[in-house]
């Protein structure tokens, strides 16, 4: 006797259409940012865009907000892929309510809305204020580098900028008198349809780079002549208002800067991170294409207390943080500080000072780090923040921003801390199946 299977006939039609519910189980993370985003966050921002009466009807916003909110808590951040998610994936269906919204206007959509997506960051962090998850007892800063969507060998250096550009000058040039030698040939090799005076196009893209390259020659040098006005009188290697000759700019995102990471050098944006220590919920971000941690620590404490109108009790960041002038800002605040002033060695105590004034903040830091020893408050420093980073760059893979632009890329690193927050609400507080009520 043979053994019973169960049938299997995938073209089958079902007599009555599946429930989202039989489809994605209950308590199924979809079912929870779709909710979220209909009952707890106000999209006033958003829908109040919308007055044009004619045209066909668009999307709902609140469904392309809670699509791009759970795409990225899936790891899936291209339009392309979210709208193909969007036809192969029961959990997107879930969200969406089995609408397939195309890769180009899930792309307009973020763009169009870039100001007000970043608005969420601040809801979402309310709403975990809200379920406990945020006590600001101890918060923890740091910052991580992320590629930009640039490549670092589209970068040219200012003295290389100053060599090139008589060179490709000249070259442009002779192109183009060759070119209005030879339109006769042109002509008949192009036909009728053609002119066959135009511009060819190697000709063109050498004249598009001669734009580029003095577009960003002009961009270093009025950054130089800036910062030589915010300090007349010092004197530097370079003539006032020139830039060095490593100055670089990138031609595939200008805002985009050379950083270094411990991997090597990249292309990319310097993204911060205010995390609190209860729940590793991330309490304030921010994002600069300056490599340094540094000028970050003020405006992060002060965007704490505006997103939650509290001040932390206690604050920890590693050596790059540390400055006369910072430690000064926090006195005031009545925040206790724990910032390293050196790099901590392997198997020390605490970490090793930089040589500082005998009266300084910096030697008082360290003085107050040593005397801490290995069960002080420093010691959350890394078990706090640094996970968040493993969690937003290796567990949902965004090691790279899609958009360019330095508006552009706070926007998306908002949206990324904004999902983070979120799939930490859904962990602690996971959503109670909905009654669905039968005629």
């Amino acid at each position: 006797m043979s053994k019973t299977f169960r049938d299997w006939e995938p073209d089958q039609v079902w007599l009555l259409p599946p429930s989202l519910q039989d489809l994605v189980p209950a308590g199924h993370v979809g079912h929870f940012v779709r909710d979220t985003v209909r009952d707890g966050l106000d999209l006033g921002a958003i829908l109040g865009s919308y007055s044009e009466e004619r045209g066909y009807p668009p999307y709902h916003p609140g469904m392309m907000v809670a699509l791009l909110l759970y795409a990225y808590s899936q790891g899936v951040y291209s339009s392309r892929r979210i709208a193909r998610g969007c036809e192969e994936r029961f959990d997107f269906a879930a969200v969406t309510g089995m609408q397939r919204p195309d890769f180009r206007t899930i792309s307009d959509f973020r763009k169009r809305h870039s100001q007000a997506l970043q608005g969420l960051f601040v809801q979402v962090l309310r709403l975990c204020r809200e379920a406990g998850l945020v006590k600001l007892g101890h918060v923890t800063l740091d910052g991580t580098k992320i590629k930009a969507n640039a490549s670092k060998h589209k970068a040219m250096s200012y003295a290389r900028m100053v060599e090139a550009e008589p060179k490709l000058t000249a070259e442009v040039a002779g192109w183009l008198k060759t070119a209005g030698q030879v339109d006769g040939a042109e002509d008949r090799q192009h036909g009728a349809e053609r002119r066959g005076d135009e511009t060819p196009v190697w000709v063109a893209n050498k004249q598009r780079r001669l734009e580029k390259l003095r577009e960003a020659k002009a961009a270093l040098e009025a950054e130089a002549q800036a910062a030589a006005a915010e300090k007349p009188g010092e004197r530097g290697k370079n003539p006032p208002g020139t830039p060095p000759g490593k100055a670089q700019r990138n031609f595939t995102d200008p805002q985009s800067r050379i950083m270094k990471t411990k991997d090597g050098f990249i292309q990319g944006f310097n993204a911060q991170a205010a995390v609190d220590a209860t729940a590793q919920i991330i309490v304030a971000e921010t994002l600069s294409n300056q490599a340094s941690d540094c000028p970050h620590l003020v405006a992060l404490v002060e965007q704490i207390t505006t997103n939650l109108e509290a001040v932390p009790e206690q604050v920890s960041a590693d050596a790059g943080y540390c400055s006369e002038d910072n430690l000064a800002a926090l006195e005031p605040r009545n925040i206790d500080a724990h910032i390293a002033t050196g790099r901590q060695k392997h198997g020390a105590a605490a970490p090793q000072a930089r040589p500082a004034q005998p009266q300084s903040r910096g030697a008082a830091m360290a003085a107050k780090l040593c005397a801490a020893g290995r069960e002080g408050p420093y010691r959350l420093r890394k078990q706090v923040v640094e996970p968040v980073f493993g969690q937003i760059k290796q567990a949902r893979g965004f090691r790279q921003f899609l958009r360019r632009g330095l508006a552009a890329v706070r926007s998306e690193w908002s949206l990324i801390c904004a999902v983070h927050n979120l799939l930490k609400l859904a962990a602690a507080r996971p959503l109670q199946p909905k009654m669905v009520a039968t005629a």
